[in-house]
């Protein structure tokens, strides 16, 4: 067991304090924008702007903020422009590392990320370094507590789910990022809230560690993830559940 669906699931909840200081808000309007602007405004055409539109909704972004980053996006509005990169590299032990950035500064926010992996035993790395380990898939955290593992992959594989793996508490779900609102929406209907529900990076294989290495990785990846530009952080690191909690409440 990897415990990716503990780690998404404090994440998720840190989340939710993230939003109480703005901080979720800003990241989720660029991801909006940009969604918009690569593949149009339109969510039923733009899968990517459907799942941004749908995780601003469950934060309760307010509806004209959502329309006014999406019209930002198209040019319907002025705004900032803002690019998006993928950086790659490495943390401590090798760890694989995936950073999607949005940036109206690509020298500034580059410098910074260099800085923030070498202050915790990491490295950038040339581009393709680490992309091969990764697969993008929508990526979905169910406890146990609410559904039974019979019913649950009846559901999902109906609404077009390709997975379901056991991690401790927890079911995986995982789909194509096309079929990924489907499953959600019939999780939401058969009133199985999900933990965790989002479009990520999934590694192939994982990097285990324990003890002072892996209390450096956290760490490094709250640095990262607390950057303004900085939208997901992807890494294939392999830490127990039971450490894993405990870390995470050492850091608060």
């Amino acid at each position: 067991m990897s415990g990716h669906s503990k780690w998404a699931t404090i994440k998720h909840k840190k989340g939710v304090a993230d939003a109480r200081r703005g901080k979720l808000f800003t990241k989720l309007i660029k991801e909006i924008t940009v969604a918009a602007r690569i593949s149009g405004g339109d969510p039923d055409s733009n899968p990517r702007l459907r799942a941004a539109i749908a995780e601003a909704k469950a934060e309760n972004m307010p509806a004209d903020n959502i329309k006014r980053a999406i019209q930002r996006g198209t040019g319907e509005l002025p705004g900032t422009q803002y690019e998006e990169i993928v950086y790659e590299g490495y943390g401590p032990s090798g760890v694989a590392m995936m950073l999607e950035v949005t940036t109206d500064n690509r020298n500034r926010t580059l410098a910074d990320i260099r800085h923030i992996l070498s202050k915790h035993g990491g490295n950038l790395g040339e581009t393709g370094c680490v992309t091969w380990m990764f697969n993008k898939r929508g990526y979905i955290v169910v406890e146990k507590a609410k559904a039974s593992e019979e019913a649950l992959l009846e559901l999902i594989t109906e609404a077009g789910a390709d997975d379901m793996r056991e991690d401790g508490d927890n079911w995986e779900i995982y789909s194509t990022m096309e079929n990924f609102q489907k499953v959600v929406d019939a999780l939401n209907k058969a009133g199985i809230t999900p933990a965790v529900a989002e479009l990520s990076m999934i590694p192939q294989t994982y990097v285990k560690l324990s003890g002072k290495p892996a209390d450096q990785l956290l760490r490094l990846m709250d640095e990262l993830e607390e950057h303004d530009d900085v939208q997901n952080v992807y890494a294939n690191f392999d830490i127990e559940d039971a450490e894993l909690q405990s870390l995470a409440q050492q850091r608060g």
